[in-house]
């Protein structure tokens, strides 16, 4: 489906399937989770936190419980002490990868201009 399909039908963004999209990455960590996942998973809680740098524990920890619940993040713990948990990118997630390329691409393009 495109855009132009629901042009003049659209009463609500989130009954879109642009709405659906933005629901699973909208924010401003979770497209940054989904990309640091993507280049090297599995990864530890704190190497991921350490990766984002200004993110706080909390938040990191609630926008990868969203992610997990809407199935783009795997979540794989260890029976271990210390504890151990590991994430990576499910295979929904994956399918998001070409578009976050495309993404990179534009931006390469656009951000000296």
């Amino acid at each position: 489906m495109s855009m132009a399909e629901y042009k003049g039908k659209v009463k609500h963004i989130q009954d879109t399937p642009f709405g659906y999209t933005l629901s699973v990455i909208g924010g401003k960590w979770k497209m940054v989770i989904i990309y640091l996942l993507a280049e090297n998973q599995p990864v530890r809680f704190n190497d991921l936190k350490r990766q984002i740098g200004t993110i706080t524990y909390k938040t990191l920890s609630s926008q990868l419980k969203e992610l997990e619940a809407d199935g783009m993040v795997k979540r794989k713990e260890y029976p271990q002490v210390p504890p151990k948990v590991e994430y990576s990118l499910t295979n929904k997630a994956e399918t998001l990868l070409p578009v976050l390329e495309e993404l990179c691409e534009w931006g390469a393009k656009n951000q000296n201009n």
